[in-house]
């Protein structure tokens, strides 16, 4: 995803995740962590058993934020990995060591934080918020 300045964020997992599926169905996932490795942001759910990779994206710099538009996902889960295609989404990052605004709009990215939005092509949609807990080349 283009994130090799990222700085190490903060220790502990702090991200919240939640996944709504098409029928209304949906789960949050609280303290996950979040990693990127290999220009990819690998998110982990607490007790480790599922791992959702975004390994593609489109990134640019907007003003301080980076913004990415992921286009793959792969989920790792009970042993198997499946390709998750994605509709739409937006990733925005923060390499920042201080708050800065999201483009049109109230709300602040904190210092290596990410928000993530997408949509799958099932119609499932994915939502992230945290801060960076791990950066790896």
């Amino acid at each position: 995803m283009g994130l090799i300045a990222f700085q190490r964020g903060t220790a502990g997992a702090t991200g919240t995740a939640r996944i709504v599926h098409p029928d209304g169905s949906q789960k949050t996932y609280a303290d996950v962590r979040i990693a990127v490795r290999d220009q990819a942001m690998w998110i982990t759910s607490h007790d480790g058993r599922g791992t959702l990779v975004f390994g593609k994206a489109a990134c640019t710099k907007v003003d301080a934020l980076l913004e990415c538009l992921p286009y793959d996902a792969t989920l790792f889960q009970n042993g198997e990995k499946r390709h998750i295609p994605l509709r739409s989404g937006t990733v925005w990052m923060n390499p920042t060591k201080i708050n800065q605004p999201l483009t049109h709009s109230s709300t602040q990215v904190p210092p290596h934080g990410v928000l993530l939005a997408v949509e799958t092509k099932t119609g499932t949609y994915v939502t992230l918020t945290g801060v960076i807990d791990e950066v790896s080349k």
